[in-house]
């Protein structure tokens, strides 16, 4: 099956993206998802619940009205039960609720973002050469979160954090039509890397931002 084209509509978008303040409009959501005012959290509540189709049944709290703030609604926990793990010692489990867009093998310090693109593992680990190379040969896999999926991330696998990395960068939206259309997003959007040690070697979970969600929040 061929790959679909972007349309007209993901054309003018990215267009707008390139030209509007990323940032001024990633801090205006930031206050705007952590208002307290009842009409303004719930009408945000609602509009994206209805836009994305978002399970509540599956929350852990599934009264939407319940919710103190936008933000705490988009980062809601789920049910115990919600997403069996699997507990094998040797498995490696998905760290995020997306959906995964790419995954393959780092050939020569290239990463597929989309058919027809790639980028560079030295720009999106913030320009460190020696791990770049650690990392070429090794697997990477991409996971889309839309705004219906829970908002959290975990360990793919256990492990011993050694160190944070925050690179600053722009605020491309990050949807399959964005990654089609901006060469090197994911290298060219601010991120937050995170290095691990683990049983079966170094791993980096890269975080990486996107407009109107330009702040994360790091647990351990």
């Amino acid at each position: 099956m061929s790959e679909q084209r972007p349309g007209l509509a993901a054309y003018l978008n990215t267009a707008a993206l390139t030209v509007l303040p990323q940032h001024l409009l990633a801090r205006g959501m930031y206050h705007l998802a952590r208002s307290h005012r009842p009409w303004l959290k719930d009408a945000l509540i609602r509009f994206v619940t209805r836009q994305y189709d978002v399970d509540l049944d599956e929350a852990a709290n599934s009264d939407p009205a319940s919710y103190d703030s936008f933000n705490a609604f988009f980062t809601r926990a789920l049910k115990d039960d919600a997403r069996p793990i699997d507990s094998a010692p040797d498995s490696i489990v998905s760290p995020a609720d997306g959906r995964v867009s790419q995954a393959g093998t780092i050939h020569n310090g290239r990463i597929i973002q989309a058919k027809g693109h790639d980028y560079s593992s030295l720009e999106l680990l913030g320009g460190n050469r020696a791990l770049a190379e650690r990392f070429d040969g090794g697997s990477f896999a991409t996971i889309y979160l839309s705004p219906r999926d829970y908002h959290r991330v975990h360990m793919p696998l256990a492990g011993r954090l050694t160190g944070m990395d925050f690179v600053p960068g722009r605020l491309f939206s990050v949807s399959d039509a964005t990654t089609r259309l901006v060469p090197g997003l994911f290298a060219r959007n601010e991120r937050v890397i995170c290095h691990f040690d683990t049983a079966v070697g170094p791993i980096a979970h890269i975080l990486v931002g996107a407009i109107f969600v330009g702040s994360m929040e790091t647990v351990w």
